[in-house]
């Protein structure tokens, strides 16, 4: 039987801890979970614990931690992916993948023709909520690190910022990825729902950006990079 997994917020360790009240509400009042029930928590360091929840209350949760192991290893291959910003459940769901792929660093685009326009507090709640996304994510699929998910950046501000040894910008005119040899850093940029413009692409290749594609078909924003990791990590990392 699989055991319930919760990403804990704060350091862990051998030992009794009081859960945050986010994790302690939806271990006792969600899951209905009980004292003497086993649980797996990781902190994003790596490590993982596993234990059982001495006290459940309805806003606390005490828990004692008897044993450490190595968590999941990341692969190999770090990818940076920038995708360009999309509305609500199709960046939700970028997201989500991309964690699950084994992405270590995801910035949200904004580039021209980004219907998506977020500023201060409304930007600020967004990024809480991707991060959400990534969490369960990775309580999912076994991850024990978390990805890095940045702010917004526009197009130019990626462009100069990021740093890889290979760095490719999806194109449907373009060579595949099997015609590059094997990064050890990997940057990907991905259009938004209306791609990028020609003069974008242009911007990226000038910015040491090699043009690449997947396949003959035109993916959605949402799609491209799961397809996108997946065969990366076919040709470079842990797949």
């Amino acid at each position: 039987m699989r055991l319930s997994r919760f990403f804990i917020d704060a350091p862990l360790s051998i030992g009794e801890h009081d859960l945050p009240e986010a994790q302690a509400h939806y271990i006792g009042r969600v899951l209905r979970m009980a004292a003497g029930d086993a649980v797996q928590l990781f902190d994003g360091s790596g490590q993982e614990y596993l234990g059982q929840l001495l006290e459940v209350g309805k806003k606390s949760v005490r828990v004692n931690l008897d044993q450490a192991l190595p968590g999941q290893a990341d692969s190999s291959l770090q990818v940076h992916l920038g995708q360009g910003l999309s509305r609500g459940e199709r960046m939700d769901w970028a997201i989500q993948k991309a964690t699950e792929l084994g992405v270590n660093q995801i910035t949200p685009i904004v580039s021209e023709r980004c219907e998506v326009r977020l500023k201060d507090e409304r930007a600020d709640k967004r990024l809480a909520h991707w991060r959400q996304v990534a969490i369960s994510a990775c309580e999912q699929c076994g991850r024990s690190t978390l990805p890095q998910i940045n702010p917004p950046l526009s197009l130019a501000e990626w462009l100069k910022a990021t740093e890889a040894d290979l760095k490719l910008v999806l194109h449907p005119v373009a060579e595949p990825l099997t015609s590059h040899q094997r990064p050890e850093r990997l940057a990907f940029l991905i259009g938004p729902e209306g791609g990028l413009t020609d003069a974008e692409v242009e911007q990226a290749k000038a910015a040491g950006y090699h043009a690449a594609r997947l396949g003959p078909r035109v993916l959605r924003t949402e799609t491209a990079p799961v397809v996108a990791l997946a065969v990366a990590q076919q040709l470079w990392g842990d797949f």
